[in-house]
């Protein structure tokens, strides 16, 4: 089974949506409950082309439920994965007793000092791993200086004793054969926005993932309908950044 479909199956929820916003950088879904819910993903846009544009049903996709909507996490255009993705989080049911508030970039920097990190996707913390990691390589589908080409995620993947994978990597369908790279017994993280706080992740080699869970829809929405940043969304408030570690409760 691969995770999307574990994460899919895991779903207990569902409800009307309210509001769908993809903005230059981040895509909220908000869903019509009380208190209102909303979830966070990338913005990963598609390839444009008038037969066949990036979301098929933009301009109707309030017509569906939140879980019809999390289905295009299942799509092979990413704009419709990134709506996918973002009500799926809007509908996840977090267990805050499970998590704790604790950033990735802590997570990584406990568990990488003095060992092999790879990173998949360029975060601004990279330069405070890489002074404390014995190494540290990057690996960006647009590489940084210093950074690796992607496409050598499995030779570097295949030493790492700390593997942080970008959550962006399930609405562009590379996680699965990213985690099939890592070495037995590396720590794996997911991290990032998108990244979904669910136990659905642990089924594999995920020891820990680190989210948002977004607290104030209203305040997050409009800075993501503002073209914000997640650094500027943060900044505004509204969201919590939480990481769930497997086997802990």
């Amino acid at each position: 089974m691969s995770t999307i479909d574990a994460l899919l199956q895991s779903l207990n929820a569902d409800a009307p949506v309210r509001h769908v916003l993809a903005g230059a950088f981040w895509t909220a879904v908000v869903l019509d409950t009380t208190p209102p819910r909303c979830g966070l993903a990338s913005t990963l846009r598609s390839a444009m082309h008038d037969d066949h544009p990036s979301v098929r049903e933009a301009g109707h996709l309030l017509e569906y439920s939140g879980r019809e909507l999390s289905e295009l996490l299942r799509s092979s255009s990413t704009l419709e994965a990134s709506v996918g993705m973002a009500a799926y989080n809007a509908l996840l049911e977090v267990d805050e007793a499970a998590c704790c508030e604790v950033n990735a970039e802590e997570v990584i920097l406990e568990h990488g000092a003095g060992r092999r990190v790879a990173i998949v996707g360029h975060f601004p913390f990279t330069e405070r791993v890489r002074q404390t990691a014995a190494t540290c390589w990057v690996l960006e589908q647009h590489p940084h200086p210093g950074d690796l080409p992607a496409g050598q995620a499995a030779q570097v993947l295949s030493q790492a004793d700390v593997v942080a994978l970008t959550g962006t990597s399930l609405i562009n369908h590379t996680f699965d054969d990213l985690v099939r790279m890592c070495r037995p017994g590396a720590y794996v993280l997911v991290l990032g926005p998108s990244t979904p706080l669910s136990p659905a992740l642990f089924d594999g080699k995920v020891d820990a993932v680190s989210g948002t869970l977004v607290t104030d829809p209203e305040r997050v929405l409009r800075s993501v309908a503002q073209g914000a940043t997640f650094r500027q969304i943060k900044r505004a408030g509204g969201l919590r950044l939480l990481t769930r570690v497997k086997g802990e409760t």
